[in-house]
C-alpha cells in the first residue's frame, strides 16, 4: 500500500483537539472555535449565528461538532444558515474534524463549528 502525505497548502487544519480544547494549525484554542481554512478562532456556541453567516459566499458547507455526542442543532441555527445557501451536517466534534480535514485537503469550500469535547 502507497502513503502519501496530505498537504494543506496554507489552509488552517484540525491538529488535535482534547477536554475543552483544539489545535488549529498549531494554535490552542479553549472552548468552541469557528474553523475556516483561512482562519480560526473563538465561536459562541449555537446561539451564534453571526460568526457562520458572515461566511456566505465563501463555503459550501459548515459542518457544525456537537461535542462528545451528536445531537440535533436548534431549528432556528439550521434555517437561518440553510436559508443564506449554507449546508449544515451535525455530528460530534471528533467526526467533524476529521471530515473537515479531508474536505479541506481536498480544496472544498467548507468551515467547522466545533464545541469542545468533555
Amino acid at each position: 500500500m502507497r502513503l502519501t502525505e496530505v498537504t494543506y497548502d496554507n489552509a488552517q487544519p484540525i491538529d488535535s483537539y482534547g477536554p475543552g480544547f483544539f489545535r488549529v494549525a498549531g494554535q490552542v484554542l479553549h472552548g468552541a472555535v469557528l474553523v475556516t481554512p483561512w482562519d480560526a478562532g473563538p465561536w459562541g456556541g449555537l446561539d451564534d449565528t453571526a460568526g457562520p453567516l458572515a461566511l456566505v459566499g465563501r463555503i459550501d458547507v459548515l459542518f457544525v461538532g456537537m461535542g462528545t455526542e451528536i445531537a440535533h442543532v436548534p431549528v432556528a441555527f439550521r434555517s437561518a444558515l440553510e436559508a443564506a445557501g449554507i449546508g449544515v451536517e451535525v455530528m460530534n466534534s471528533p467526526a467533524a474534524a476529521r471530515t473537515y480535514n479531508v474536505l479541506l485537503s481536498e480544496g472544498r469550500r467548507i468551515a467547522a463549528a466545533l464545541l469542545p469535547v468533555s
